[in-house]
This record gives C-alpha cells, sequence and structure tokens, in this order.
C-alpha cells in the first residue's frame, strides 16, 4: 500500500490548495484555527481507507499505518472494520469479480463510502458544534501524526499519537469561535478519503473506485494506472519523487495562508487595506 506519509501529505497538500482556490476565486475566507483545523481533518482522513487493513490484534503489530494509530484499540476496530468489508464483498460482488482472502481496498476505497463518511461527519459539526468536532479532531489528529511522523511514532509507540491528539483537541477546543456549524470538516473529510483512492490508483493495485458501477461485468473491478507505468508502493518513485513534491507543496500552501504573505501579495505594498 501507498505509505502513510504520502497519504498524509497529499490530503494536507489538496485542503491548502483547495483553501487558496476558494479564497482568491469564491472569497470564502477562513480564520488561521479553522484553516488548521481543515487541514488537520483532511491529512487524517487521508489514511482513514486503510482501516480495513487489520494486523495482529492481541500482539499489537502488523496492519495498515491507520491501523496501528491508537494500539490495539485501533486494531480492534481495524479487524472489525475489515471482516464487514470483506462479508460485504461476498454478498455483492459478481460471478467476474477476483475471489479475496480479506477486505482491504474493498468498501472504504470506493466513492459511495467517501460521501457517506463525509456526510456523516459534515452533520456531527453541523448539529453537534464543537463537542462533535473536538472528537472528530482527536480521531483525526491521531491518524494525521501516524501518517506524518510515522519513524518516529514507530519507535514511541501510540502513547505519543494519543497524547498528541488530546493536546491538538483541547487547544483545538479553545481557540475555535463559538457559534460556528463547522460543516465543512465533513467537506473536508470526503476529500481526504477520495484523495486515498486516488493516491491508491496510481499504485499497480488500484481501487474500486466506482463501486456498484459494473464494469466489464465486474461490481469492484479495480481502477488504476497501467501496470507499466503504475507506481510500485513503498519504491523509489515514491519516495524519491511524490512523497518530496508533496512536502513542497504543503510548505508552499502553508506559507501562502500566512497573514503576512497574503498582505505582501494582495495589499499592494500595504496600502490595500485603507484605500
Amino acid at each position: 500500500m501507498v505509505m502513510g506519509p504520502t497519504h498524509a501529505m497529499s490530503g494536507a497538500a489538496l485542503w491548502l490548495a483547495g483553501s487558496a482556490v476558494a479564497d482568491i476565486a469564491f472569497g470564502i475566507d477562513q480564520s488561521s484555527a479553522e484553516l488548521v483545523v481543515g487541514t488537520i481533518v483532511c491529512a487524517g482522513a487521508s489514511l482513514y481507507p486503510d482501516i480495513d487493513c487489520a494486523g495482529k490484534v492481541t500482539e499489537n503489530k502488523g496492519g495498515s499505518t491507520v491501523a496501528r494509530s491508537f494500539g490495539v484499540a485501533s486494531l480492534m476496530v481495524a479487524e472489525v472494520v475489515e471482516r464487514l468489508c470483506y462479508w460485504f464483498y461476498l454478498l455483492t460482488k459478481s460471478k467476474k469479480d477476483k475471489p479475496r482472502k480479506n477486505g482491504h481496498r474493498t468498501f472504504t476505497h470506493t466513492f459511495v463510502h467517501a460521501a457517506i463518511v463525509g456526510t456523516g461527519t459534515g452533520y456531527l459539526a453541523y448539529w453537534f458544534g464543537k463537542p462533535a468536532v473536538v472528537a472528530i479532531l482527536f480521531v483525526l489528529t491521531g491518524l494525521a501524526v501516524r501518517g506524518l511522523l510515522a519513524e518516529t511514532v514507530e519507535k514511541k509507540g501510540w502513547i505519543v499519537v494519543t497524547g498528541v491528539s488530546l493536546v491538538a483537541a483541547y487547544g483545538m477546543f479553545r481557540l475555535l469561535p463559538e457559534g460556528r456549524d463547522y460543516w465543512i470538516l465533513g467537506l473536508a473529510m470526503g476529500i481526504g478519503c477520495f484523495i486515498h483512492i486516488l493516491g491508491d490508483m496510481i499504485t499497480k493495485m488500484g481501487s474500486p473506485l466506482f463501486f456498484p458501477l459494473p464494469i466489464q461485468g465486474r461490481r469492484w473491478k479495480d481502477i488504476g494506472l497501467p501496470k507499466n507505468i503504475a507506481l510500485r508502493a513503498g519504491g523509489k518513485e515514491e519516495n524519491r519523487i511524490l512523497l518530496p513534491i508533496l512536502t513542497v507543496l504543503v510548505v508552499i500552501g502553508m506559507l501562502y495562508n500566512l497573514p503576512e504573505i497574503q498582505a505582501l501579495l494582495f495589499d499592494q505594498g500595504g496600502r490595500g487595506a485603507s484605500n
């Protein structure tokens, strides 16, 4: 599978770029806190679909990056999700769909699932406000930290992830303004899931993006690049080209959204605000 840092960076880069476009083209402005929250949610959500890849729960080993985020607890969730996805695959597959031994890269790697979890996240944030936002942030911050700091967290364990998630959730609770609905978190969640699927589609395995639409008689047709140009997950192209490019884009996006840079670019030498 594509490495956690690549998925997390792609989510963060896309949200920062999208926020810049929304500001320039449609005048949709976000506070610094809102921008940070959206970026964290999108980065974490871009790892979330791999919750269908479980490991060894009793030994706290194996599984995807996201499955190991909170130790045994998240591994147990991944185990349940993988089995549910596998059973759902068996119930819905066509005669031409290939046999599988597990549920990885099935339902959580579809457009339908991205739409469902994005809508659900937006609904929770809209109706329940900051308490729901804090809970969402706690989970997705953990996923983002696990993806972006994979080697560090691998050594220190799930305790670091949980601690950082608690601190971030509390900090956002204090910084975020009252009286907002935060439906935009649902958009960040859906986009993060979708960018994860696109990331997997550039690898040799692909993803069943268009389920349940039948393609060549298969409901679970894996869509991806041709084998001769598809990337090998965790290979040299990902480590030496894709991940550095995404890292640069994230840094540019963060710098662009700084108020000082915005003033420099759009205030015409400091006169824009007064004229």
